[in-house]
């Protein structure tokens, strides 16, 4: 016989099955339900049956959930290109960093970690690297509903091999693919600058074409073993080895589309995301790649799709303001409003990043052919007054070409008179020293002065700060112009205007990245700058392989007076933040170096 406390139990489960099934009815309908009771009369056990009516409990209410879609303004144009091996802004560098992924990587922090390469060997003299790859990583397309893997002739599945990083890094070098930064290949790789420098490679056999590729120390060993041998034992060069220009590339869809490959269709790639849509001028999104196995320094995405806008400033704070745009830029004009505002302000964040904004100067053109004049422009430029008046965003004013931090950089406390300097005597004084020595008796005689600029509010803001600058404390009028992004950086190589302006973001933490690559002859802005110099280059050579790193501190210190005083080569203005708002259903990094790591990030993606 069962106990009392058991009859309770049995009881109270039937009575809830039976509510339970009640619940399933349509809210707040009543409904009749057969209750069964097990009880004890006169010492038997009675079964009873008696219908009662409940009332259906309502279900509770289902959440709305957002997409899981990241809405991101990329840059105020159009992506240039998503080709490796021809990308040279951020905006093309992003994307190509998120759709594959180097044999090294760097961290939102600039901090080096394994990539493809999952490890590697370096010989005793320190100039041959042997990189072990990731096994099982396919290549894949967006096929316009899935992302699916990409299939040979035979149908079997394309793995991303050695081959292919040989085959890109010499495609990068080949002077056929004019890749504008192969250059930084070519001063670290032995055989690509003498692939990518030779002359007339276009009348060459093709035997005669084929050694000079052959001479590019990049080997294939087998499938998942590259070796790579540089031209010194430098610091630097498993940051070379990470680059975007160093990458593999799929060959096969290369030869078939030509210029085409890398657009939408046609991309193949094999990252933590691919390329979905690329809609020229308005935007670009990526889609989560279901095939990537995630490794430590590039996880599997959170994120499901993250679509790139190529928006201005106040275009892309309308946007955002309205909920259609988790993250925006500050346009400058509303920096003070956004500052102030109860709910924007929670939204904002302003810290320090890698990137430094320049003025440059092209010596071959009058009047800034003379180093006077050059040093007129650049001390007349207020730069704390800029970051505070116009920019607003937390800026340092920059007295050379790298920020502190990054390895070899100089620091402003160890070498406060390095570099250039805001002063406005100094500044009428050069000018002087300019009309004597031209001949000139008045500043009316002085050529015309062209400032150029990207297309951006931003850009045009600080374009006519500093004009007004240079027309109060010098009397130089200047006329202001501006290009679309694309146009603007063909412009820069070879037909640069007397000034004009860049920002330059560090590939990896190292001031060789600026003073070296960018400004030493062969380096990426001599035809920007039509300045070459063998004191400057043979001191930046030097210090790239300088051990000691107080006395390499030092040489490029002095590299630094020589490009930003003594020739007075372009203008820092200062040390880039960011800047920008994000909504707080975001999870995400900042990075220091301009290119972010979006498979980091995550959504809440339940509405509020």
């Amino acid at each position: 016989m069962f106990s009392k406390k058991w009859y309770v139990l049995v009881t109270a489960l039937v009575v809830g099955s039976m509510l339970l099934a009640a619940c399933a009815a349509p809210s707040g309908e009543q409904v009749e339900v057969e209750v069964t009771r097990i009880v004890e009369k006169e010492g038997e056990t009675v079964v009873e049956t008696e219908t009662i009516i409940v009332t259906a409990t309502p279900p509770p209410p289902e959440k709305e959930l957002r997409p899981n879609v990241l809405n991101f303004v990329l840059s105020y144009d159009d992506i240039p290109t998503l080709d490796p091996s021809l990308g040279t802004d951020t905006s093309s560098i992003q994307v190509i960093e998120e759709i594959t992924v180097g044999l090294t990587r760097l961290d939102d922090e600039a901090n080096l970690h394994p990539g493809m390469a999952q490890t590697w060997d370096i010989s005793d003299d320190g100039l041959t690297y042997v990189f072990h790859l990731l096994e099982g990583v396919p290549w894949v397309r967006w096929d316009g509903e899935n992302v699916v893997e990409v299939l040979d002739d035979e149908g079997n599945v394309r793995y991303v091999t050695a081959q292919d990083f040989e085959y890109g890094l010499k495609r990068t070098c080949n002077p056929e693919t004019a890749s504008t930064y192969a250059y930084v290949v070519g001063f670290a790789v032995e055989g690509c600058a003498a692939l990518n420098n030779a002359e007339d490679f276009g009348d060459m056999s093709d035997e005669e074409k084929q050694a000079l590729i052959d001479g590019v120390e990049v080997k294939a060993l087998d499938d998942y073993t590259l070796e790579m041998t540089f031209t010194t034992p430098a610091v630097y060069n498993l940051n070379i080895a990470g680059l975007w220009v160093a990458r593999a590339e799929p060959q096969w869809i290369i030869e078939e589309k030509g210029d085409r490959w890398s657009e939408p269709g046609f991309n193949q790639s094999y990252g933590p995301y691919a390329l979905k849509e690329w809609v020229h001028d308005s935007y670009a999104s990526m889609i989560k790649n279901p095939f990537w196995p995630g490794i430590d320094s590039a996880p599997v995405a959170q994120i499901d799709e993250v679509k790139f806008h190529f928006l201005q400033d106040s275009a892309a704070m309308a946007e955002y303001e309205a909920g259609n745009l988790e993250q925006s830029p500050v346009p400058l004009s509303d920096m003070d409003r956004v500052k102030t505002d109860p709910v924007l302000s929670e939204d904002l964040v302003i810290l320090p990043d890698g990137c430094t904004y320049y003025y440059g100067f092209n010596t071959s053109l009058p009047p800034v052919d003379n180093v006077h004049m050059r040093r007129a422009l650049s001390h007349a430029i207020d730069r704390q007054g800029l970051v505070d008046n116009v920019t607003k965003g937390g800026q340092e004013p920059a007295q050379w070409f790298c920020r502190p931090g990054m390895t070899g950089c100089p620091t402003m406390d160890k070498y406060p008179d390095t570099g250039i300097k805001s002063d406005p005597e100094a500044a009428k004084a050069e000018l002087q020293a300019y009309l004597d020595e031209i001949g000139y008796t008045s500043v009316d005689e002085i050529p015309e002065i062209i400032l150029m600029y990207n297309t951006s509010e931003g850009h045009k803001k600080i374009a006519e700060a500093v004009a007004a600058m240079w027309q109060e404390t010098l009397g130089l009028p200047v006329t202001i112009t501006n290009q679309e992004w694309k146009v603007y950086l063909n412009t820069l190589h070879g037909n640069a205007p007397q000034v004009w302006r860049l920002g330059w973001c560090l590939d990896y933490p190292d001031a060789n990245n600026w003073g070296r690559e960018c400004f030493a002859i062969g380096g990426g802005y001599t035809d920007h700058t039509m300045w070459e110099d063998e004191e400057y280059t043979a001191l930046v050579e030097e210090a790239a392989l300088e051990p000691d790193p107080d006395k390499r501190q030092d040489m490029y210190a002095q590299a630094a007076d020589i490009l930003c005083y003594e020739d007075a080569v372009l203008a820092p203005m200062y040390w880039y933040t960011t800047v920008g708002l994000t909504k707080p259903y975001v999870t995400r990094g900042y990075s220091t170096h301009g290119h972010q790591t979006f498979e980091f990030w995550s959504m809440d993606l339940e509405l509020d």
